[in-house]
């Protein structure tokens, strides 16, 4: 099974951000379940946040066959000319492309709400962390950035570091390359994680996976392998926010 988190934003000057549920899915076996998290109630009692209205209960654990109307439409339809264009820019292969890993390294970002996908981080059994995805905020670093950002190199080394007084989010994880550029952020849902990796000595290392010029949007132009070893102890997205509620 793959897992998938939905972040709902709050309305309003803080624009915070809560994981309200979990998405459990089996595409070989067409085996969906959707249920909330206790984020959802921290969402609701903070923000006001009101069950979707394609999942109207709280304690309640939808099941399907296949993929949740929710869902599938934040992916590109394969019948689009530009499908191909869509999926090489991912890094993925047209004929095994999974939507549950499309999803999660898009965000199934839509302008008309407030949710986001993201997936969920494991900790594999050699004790180390890995995760794919997209460099946040290109378009707002600066010229000298920006112009640093057209001629990196895929597998060139980028550094991590704990941004401490982010105007929108407080903590954020900054990427720089290794001649001190801060080129973008990596995506809020692994500041807390990582911020509690980097406090225990963990060893976390990013690297570019992918780039895409050609007409990609700058949300689409650098593809980020981030990679490293964490405590024993440490379990990522675990906290009482991720736990689901009901069965």
């Amino acid at each position: 099974m793959s897992t998938l988190f939905v972040a709902w934003q709050a309305p309003g000057p803080t624009r915070a951000w809560f994981p309200i549920g979990r998405l459990d899915a089996s595409t070989e076996r067409r085996d969906y379940v959707f249920r909330y998290t206790h984020g959802a109630l921290h969402a609701r009692d903070r923000a006001g946040f009101k069950p979707l209205i394609a999942f109207p209960e709280f304690d309640r654990r939808y099941e399907a066959d296949e993929l949740f109307p929710l869902f599938k439409n934040r992916i590109l339809e394969p019948n689009r000319k530009d499908f191909a264009e869509y999926l090489q820019w991912l890094d993925m292969d047209p004929v095994n492309a999974d939507p549950i890993e499309i999803l999660g390294l898009t965000g199934g970002e839509r302008q008309t709400d407030s949710l986001e996908v993201f997936p969920k981080v494991l900790k594999l059994p050699d004790g180390t962390i890995r995760c794919r995805f997209f460099l946040h905020g290109l378009r707002h670093v600066s010229p000298a950035a920006r112009a640093r950002a057209e001629v990196l190199s895929e597998g060139e080394s980028l550094q991590v570091a704990i941004e401490v007084n982010n105007p929108a989010t407080t903590y954020a994880v900054q990427l720089q390359t290794a001649d001190c550029h801060m080129i973008g952020w990596a995506p809020r849902y692994l500041v807390d994680d990582l911020r509690a990796a980097l406090l225990e000595h963990s060893t976390i290392n990013a690297k570019v996976q992918r780039i895409n010029r050609m007409g990609a949007p700058f949300a689409r132009r650098v593809m980020v392998e981030l990679c490293g070893g964490v405590p024993s102890t440490f379990e990522p997205m675990t906290s009482d926010e991720y736990i689901v509620l009901g069965g």
